[in-house]
């Protein structure tokens, strides 16, 4: 994806974690951010930053999204063009069009990818594990495979 303009982007803050590591002089702590970004119009991507800092892990993580851009294709009008189910690890997602004015019904991690996709009328239903790291990615990619 070249010339992309970094100014068309919504960036949504989705976990932030805190790690603790104990030394002999008590614990260290450092910050996991997971972001998704999307433009609204089909491109929308997700990075995982970590840092001693919540900003600084915050910016690694959007730089971190701009490299997993992904282009959905399977758009048709305001919802997707079929259902679909997807499994990642632990996680699984099923993603149904909606007919226009349902909104975006979506629980968890799901909910940004979606919303940031430019996707407004869709059912989806998160099983399993519902790790924000796992459904997001598992949101990502069903919405890739989702042909034309």
């Amino acid at each position: 994806m070249e010339n992309i303009n970094r100014e068309d982007f919504e960036e949504v803050i989705v976990n932030i974690g805190r790690v603790t590591k104990v030394v002999k002089g008590g614990r260290r702590f450092r910050f996991t951010a997971l972001v998704v970004i999307g433009d609204r119009k089909g491109t929308v991507g997700y990075g995982y930053g970590k840092a001693k800092e919540v900003p600084d892990a915050i910016k690694k993580a959007v730089d971190d999204a701009f490299k997993n851009l992904v282009t959905i294709k399977g758009l048709k009008g305001t919802t997707i063009a079929h259902d679909i189910e997807h499994k990642y690890n632990a996680s699984r997602i099923v993603l149904r069009p909606a007919s226009e004015g349902t909104g975006a019904i979506a629980g968890g991690a799901a909910r940004p990818v979606i919303e940031l996709s430019g996707i407004k009328d869709i059912i989806a239903k998160s099983i399993g594990s519902n790790n924000p790291n796992n459904l997001v990615r598992c949101t990502i990619e069903a919405l890739a495979r989702i042909k034309g």
